[in-house]
């Protein structure tokens, strides 16, 4: 597979799990502000911001314009619609390894922003929101129906789980150092989607501690980090075809992830909480060190001509090829 398709899926996968995860946390920041009088929300807004790397504006912030800033802001870098918009560019430029189905899902998501933005000013936050991870949840849907297990998928795969890392961690990371008591815990479940499997797991039963366990370590979540770093390690080794190596990891990313998964399966679950916040900043800083590694071992490609400065007799500027 050429180099710029193969990082084309990557990133398609990554910016779509991003507008799905984005609108999900938004979703639920929006609800808390609106149903609970006693939130702060300039404060809620500012956190919600934090965890999403936006950079908050000096100005106070409400439901409105944290939602301006999350949903439909074009400078800020990291809304869901730039994410929607990124995700089509890779897309359009890689239409030979994306399927049909992939393609007009996007592009019809893409076309669909500015009516869903409409709806969401007359309507509410949560029409918007509820649009993204509709499209998202079909996109998922029809590339795990329409490509083939090859190395597209796993680009495509592998780029979904990094980001679905990194962003449950990000998530996580918001809530480090709360009271075991407090009822932000629930909305970390809400936004990662782990409200109702973790009540069937835990049998309704709400603790932070288990609420922090369940993100993290659960085998049977698709959302947990230790699913998605199993599902990405496992790309990783089906993606490398060099004979396997008797003493070490075969590449960089696939050492990263190995390293982060076994740490995370035995992980004594006593004392968790404690050693949270510097754990998820380990594990953030492992996907950050994983993309880079990834592009490195299988996008970046040299040219076939290099060049080297030199100067003629006169002094002027020569340019050789090496």
């Amino acid at each position: 597979m050429l180099a710029r398709n193969a990082e084309s899926l990557f990133w398609i996968g990554r910016y779509v799990e991003r507008a799905e995860y984005t609108a999900r946390i938004l979703d639920v920041a929006v609800h808390q502000l609106l149903e609970d009088a006693t939130v702060d929300p300039d404060r809620t807004s500012r956190v919600l911001l934090r965890v999403l790397g936006i950079e908050p504006p000096e100005h106070e912030l409400d439901v409105w314009s944290v939602t301006e800033l999350v949903a439909f802001g074009h400078d800020s870098g990291g809304s869901i619609v730039d994410s929607i918009e990124r995700a089509r560019e890779n897309a359009r430029g890689a239409r030979e390894v994306t399927s049909t189905e992939m393609w007009e899902c996007l592009n019809a998501t893409y076309n669909g922003l500015a009516n869903a933005e409409r709806a969401a000013r007359a309507l509410g936050p949560h029409q918007f929101c509820h649009y993204i991870t509709d499209r998202a949840a079909m996109f998922a849907g029809l590339s795990d129906s329409t490509l083939s297990r090859d190395d597209g998928y796993r680009f495509l795969l592998l780029g979904r789980s990094i980001e679905r890392v990194d962003m449950t961690v990000r998530l996580l990371h918001s809530r480090a150092g709360d009271r075991t008591s407090s009822p932000a815990w629930v909305t970390v479940l809400r936004s990662a989607g782990a409200h109702d499997p973790y009540l069937r797991t835990h049998r309704g039963v709400l603790d932070a501690h288990q609420i922090a366990e369940f993100i993290l370590l659960d085998r049977l979540f698709p959302r947990s980090v230790f699913h998605s770093l199993r599902v990405a390690e496992t790309c990783l080794q089906e993606l490398d075809q060099r004979p396997n190596s008797r003493f070490a990891a075969r590449h960089e990313a696939h050492r990263l992830l190995g390293r982060a998964r076994s740490e995370l399966e035995f992980l004594p679950s006593k004392g968790l909480l404690e050693d949270l916040p510097s754990r998820l900043l380990w594990l953030q800083e492992t996907c950050r060190e994983v993309g880079e590694a990834v592009a490195l071992q299988y996008f970046h490609a040299e040219s076939w001509v290099a060049w080297t400065g030199l100067h003629g007799r006169n002094g002027t500027q020569l340019e050789e090829a090496v």
